[in-house]
């Protein structure tokens, strides 16, 4: 795995540490606390970030067909056995919340954010990582 890779994969390893850290056990203290859903949101794009990045440098890496989306890119991911298809759709829903948070279209659901952090994105996003470790 090209260096660059592996130092994107350690910075999204590092921010689903931190996330882990902040991250309230309880729906009712995420609730209660403004500058922890902030926080949480805002790791929630970075990671999102990273892993398009890992993504597009993968594609370049493997010189494959070029995405003209960052959806897009998670497709050619799954169409090459980089991931697989259940993954795949996850990643994109993860990208379609990341970009309701970063442009708020509309009011932000707090809750779907908590449970969407706590339950999905980050078993979701290690899965991600244990598949490109895995590259050859």
């Amino acid at each position: 795995m090209k260096k660059r890779i592996k130092e994107k994969i350690k910075e999204i390893e590092i921010f689903i540490q931190e996330i882990e850290e902040i991250l309230p056990s309880s729906l009712e203290e995420y609730l209660r606390n403004f500058i922890v859903r902030g926080s949480c949101e805002r790791y929630f794009e970075k990671i999102i970030e990273a892993v398009i990045d890992v993504s597009f440098m993968i594609i370049r890496d493997k010189k494959l067909e070029l995405p003209n989306t960052e959806e897009h890119a998670f497709n050619i991911l799954m169409n090459n056995k980089i991931i697989g298809e259940n993954l795949c759709k996850k990643l994109k829903d993860a990208k379609g919340m990341r970009n309701f948070i970063v442009h708020q279209y509309g009011r932000i659901d707090d809750e779907l954010v908590f449970h969407t952090v706590a339950w999905e994105l980050i078993p979701d996003v290690r899965e991600f990582i244990n598949k490109v470790k895995s590259i050859k």
